[in-house]
């Protein structure tokens, strides 16, 4: 095996995380260890050049990692984000622009249809246009027990991980050219579903639906509509779901891979699905589960 192509195994940490407890929505500098976004790592080869990205949540986790790596291939990035969220956009908007990109920060909640519609015309007006819209947006918690499922947490994922990703791809479709791309953050718990995550695992799976759906329509006008499926992954969201010490722990540790993935693993996915390279691919879930089957 040559020098630059690490085990997979223990590429990232190997070892279980320790227990943390935040809030919702998580910190970037308060998730320990910290995760990996691709800032020392990724390294771009105009693979998006010129074009102008969308990215929901965009300002931690998966988002930034996507944001990043977006930029250093060559594309003008927008971030849609919590308000309370704004020192991690800060700092995912600094690495956008460091790679010589316009950066922009949309701080707002996508439940609330006339931001998540708004971000959209925003993203046009600045950047010149929209190629490709990433919705990203997530939220997630632990259930004990499904007779404990509140309706206000139930509330909650459904408007943030169905409504909001509606209203932004609702706004956005009408006006996107051909070779344009929509790339949704589903997850492997659309079909291998947590009772701890019923509500979250529903929306997944809704989803996939979409993106099949719409996959169809956008194809007659040269739109491609795909997702990417992460299996565990280690971003602020994780230590603010509520689980306990033993599940983080062990977290990620039953894939066939022994370990949770870090954002930065995904970033490659999301750039394929977005550049010219995956001009035959819709209506594709492409799964980075550490080899999980979907």
């Amino acid at each position: 095996m040559t020098d630059n192509t690490p085990d997979p195994r223990n590429a990232h940490r190997e070892e279980g995380f320790p227990q943390q407890q935040q809030d919702q929505p998580g910190q970037t500098d308060e998730t320990r260890p910290e995760p990996d976004h691709g800032e020392t790592s990724y390294a771009g080869s105009g693979r998006l050049e010129g074009r102008r990205a969308l990215i929901t949540g965009g300002d931690s986790g998966i988002g930034r990692a996507v944001a990043i790596a977006f930029a250093r291939e060559g594309a003008d990035v927008a971030i849609a984000h919590m308000p309370e969220e704004q020192a991690d956009a800060d700092e995912t908007l600094r690495s956008v622009r460091e790679a010589g990109r316009k950066a922009l920060s949309l701080p707002g909640d996508i439940r609330e249809e006339g931001f998540a519609t708004e971000i959209v015309s925003e993203t046009r007006r600045v950047l010149g246009g929209l190629d490709v819209l990433v919705l990203n947006a997530a939220f997630q918690h632990d259930i004990e027990g499904f007779e404990n499922l509140r309706t206000e947490d139930m509330r909650r994922v459904f408007d943030t991980n169905l409504a909001g990703l509606l209203y932004s791809a609702r706004a956005a479709f009408p006006d996107l050219e051909p070779g344009s791309s929509i790339i949704v953050t589903a997850s492997i718990q659309a079909s291998n579903p947590s009772p701890g995550l019923i509500d979250y695992a529903m929306t997944k799976a809704a989803q996939v639906a979409f993106v099949k759906a719409l996959a169809q329509e956008g194809g007659k006008r040269g739109i491609r509509v795909n997702a990417v499926a992460p299996g565990p992954i280690w971003t602020p969201l994780i230590p603010a779901t509520g689980w306990g010490a033993e599940k983080l722990k062990s977290f990620g540790a039953d894939t066939p891979l022994g370990r949770a993935g870090q954002p930065a693993e995904l970033a490659g996915a999301y750039v394929y699905l977005a550049s010219a390279e995956s001009s035959y691919t819709s209506g594709a879930v492409l799964a980075v589960t550490g080899g999980k089957h979907l």
